[in-house]
């Protein structure tokens, strides 16, 4: 077989040019076809940008908030992050994408209980394959669910409900369902 390429399967290409399915004009497989790629006008067959832009992407939210029951039936009280807040800062705490640990997308930059719940400033950067698609699905406005990640350290039972007062944060996720609806962020 002359330069190392192998012939189309089960009869493809037969009775073009190069036996590719495709016209060559030097005989070499690999010559662009000599029409168009359906997939774009100028034939390059690339992607749109939207959500393929390079460097960090700014965002903003809230990853808890406080008094509202996610469904799992978990209740944050105010200041429950306090304590792990002051040991680790938001440089202690972990950016993934969908809780999955080998999958760090990012830094948090900054995180503070208000009166509303816990709010997170943040970089997705694109340093890896998954945080350029963490990054890509933001852009596009499918990826907006915040998750935290935490050991309870104090809680009480309240009925059906655990409330939390007291808890180690780990890690706030990028997710696409979130477990408490209104933890949301947004490009900033």
């Amino acid at each position: 077989m002359a330069d190392g390429f192998l012939p189309p399967l089960h009869g493809e290409g037969v009775g073009a040019a190069d036996g590719w399915g495709g016209e060559s004009k030097s005989g070499l497989a690999f010559d662009q076809p000599s029409r168009p790629h359906p997939a774009s006008p100028d034939g390059s067959a690339t992607l749109p940008m939207k959500g393929r832009e390079k460097g960090a992407l700014a965002i903003h939210g809230y990853a808890s908030l406080w008094g509202v029951a996610d469904l799992n039936g978990d209740v944050t009280a105010r200041g429950v992050f306090a304590d792990s807040l002051a040991k680790t800062g938001a440089g202690g705490v972990r950016m993934l994408h969908q809780h999955e640990s080998r999958a760090v997308v990012g830094v948090w930059d900054r995180m503070v209980e208000d009166e509303r719940g816990l709010w997170v400033e943040g970089r997705i950067e694109d340093w890896s394959a998954e945080a350029r698609y963490a990054a890509a699905l933001t852009r596009a406005g499918a990826l907006d669910g915040l998750s935290i990640g935490f050991r309870a350290r104090k809680a009480r039972r309240d009925g059906r409900l655990r409330v939390l007062s007291r808890a180690e944060l780990w890690e706030v996720s990028l997710v696409t369902f979130p477990m408490l609806p209104g933890a949301r962020f947004r490009l900033v």
